[in-house]
């Protein structure tokens, strides 16, 4: 094979990045799609391995390039090293999508049953791998792309693998009006068909509201971003100037907040050894009848947690469930900590919360909490917006930088609300700070990179949408027989 050919398809991935945020030129990925299909027609399974991990790692290596600034900028790491380091950490991941092209090469592509509905399976249940193995990196999802397109009608019902799964069988479809034969081409276009036929269903879908607004009145919600860098942020010099700072942007909204968020880690110190400090805000927060929610480290015994607890107003606190590797904890520290400043970061040295955790209990509400990196996780806030009044969520994007990182995480985040019909608070310490409705659509939003507060009101929903109840499950089990379906039953000649 041309070395030609793999320039094409890795062409093809780097492009995908172009259909999420912040571009959200959705309809690149379904012409992405169509090539990876179109590439894999005739291969043996060796090449398909190749030719998707070709795919997968140039789209890594476009999507997340924001890696290297995590490394390089904030974990001192040198360029000559956070290069090849980022380049690994892609390739890597792009094995997934070339485990994806195996076993699709091998076992899946035949008849038009297979390189339509056989190809989307598969890539979806490749997505789905990539979510939980080596403690998961559900990142770049198809299904993104259409936040705002008439497919996000479908999100209460099938999430956003399904809609991932309309992305791939799309692309597929196209190929296959393009390469196949005369013979079969006309199941190809009634594929794609069907396809325009869903996603005009979709705006139908739109209409229908699968939770309703619960009696409560709306949530008086104050929000402190305080815009300190990564660098700043655990510099011992800079403790008390944190300090201040939250408590006297906090003085400007206690007056007429039901309830003040602090970001993630707020406070660079564990939460038993500033207990003092709280103490102090609990009572300017009690004072003006307002609670208080701060994300805080945490310990219990020997483990430290990354936390958000309600400090005044009200009870609870959880620990974060879903840990980021190197940045909160460092696999196989005992051999490659102290070899590079990048893996002796600050708070590197997390445990896991509990995964039967309750929500946090404000004046009333029921807020379902994630931190961080654990929104991107569709099941994971799908259990935890079952009886929930609005969804919540705090982060520290610093990391990010000025990258296009911080974009990707709060679409993700607004897919979260659209799939579980609740709103939802995202409260960041250098943005993106926001409130979105249950439809994911941003409707506050303060400036990044600004030492500044945003005010709004949230309000309650109560019931469950389809994919709240059921979370990825049928999709996934659907997928699977599909797969099942185009390796045993073959309708049609192969193209």
């Amino acid at each position: 094979m041309k070395i030609s050919h793999y320039l094409f398809v890795a062409a093809a991935g780097a492009s995908l990045t172009l259909s999420l945020a912040p571009f959200d030129w959705w309809w690149i990925a379904i012409i992405a799609m169509a090539a990876l299909a179109a590439s894999m027609n005739t291969v043996s399974a060796k090449q398909g391995f190749m030719l998707s991990w070709c795919f997968g790692s140039a789209s890594f290596a476009t999507g997340v390039s924001w890696v290297f600034v995590a490394m390089h900028d904030f974990g001192e790491t040198p360029a000559v090293l956070a290069v090849p380091m980022t380049a690994i950490f892609c390739i890597g991941l792009g094995l997934v999508p070339a485990l994806f092209g195996y076993g699709y090469c091998r076992w899946v592509r035949d008849g038009v049953a297979g390189k339509t509905l056989g190809f989307a399976a598969m890539w979806v249940l490749s997505e789905w791998l990539r979510s939980w193995a080596l403690t998961g990196f559900p990142w770049l999802y198809l299904g993104y792309g259409h936040l705002h397109t008439a497919m996000a009608g479908w999100s209460p019902v099938i999430g956003v693998y399904g809609l991932s799964f309309w992305v791939a069988l799309s692309g597929a479809a196209l190929a296959h009006c393009i390469t196949a034969k005369s013979s079969t081409k006309r199941q190809g276009y009634a594929t794609l068909a069907g396809c325009i036929a869903l996603f005009g269903l979709g705006y139908s879908l739109q209409q229908h509201e699968w939770t309703t607004a619960d009696t409560k009145p709306p949530l008086r919600i104050g929000a402190v971003q305080s815009n300190i860098s990564q660098e700043r942020k655990w510099a011992y010099d800079q403790y008390w100037a944190t300090l201040e700072q939250y408590d006297l942007a906090s003085e400007k909204l206690w007056a007429d907040s039901d309830l003040v968020i602090w970001p993630e880690a707020a406070i660079p110190a564990l939460y038993h050894n500033v207990t003092s400090y709280f103490d102090y805000i609990a009572e300017r927060a009690a004072a003006n009848n307002s609670a208080l929610i701060t994300g805080v480290p945490t310990k219990l015994d020997e483990n430290m947690y990354n936390s958000v607890m309600v400090i005044s107003g009200g009870e609870g606190i959880y620990n974060k469930q879903r840990l980021v590797p190197f940045g909160e904890y460092v696999p196989l520290a005992h051999y490659i900590r102290g070899l590079i400043k990048f893996f002796d970061l600050p708070m590197s040295s997390f445990s896991r919360g509990g995964p039967d955790q309750g929500h946090l209990q404000v004046k009333g509400w029921q807020l379902a909490p994630s931190i961080c990196y654990e929104i991107v996780y569709p099941d994971l806030i799908a259990r935890s917006a079952r009886d929930a009044d609005v969804l919540f969520t705090i982060s520290n994007d610093a990391w990010f930088g000025r990258s296009i990182g911080p974009d990707q995480h709060m679409q993700m985040a607004q897919m979260r609300a659209l799939e579980n019909g609740r709103e939802l608070i995202r409260v960041t310490s250098t943005g993106i700070t926001a409130l979105v409705d249950h439809r994911g659509n941003i409707r506050t939003r303060i400036p990044s990179f600004t030492a500044t507060n945003l005010k709004g009101l949230v309000h309650a929903r109560s019931g469950t949408t389809p994919f709240t109840r059921y979370g990825s499950t049928p999709i996934i089990l659907l997928c699977a027989a599909l797969v099942l379906y185009a390796r045993f039953k073959r309708y049609s000649k192969p193209a």
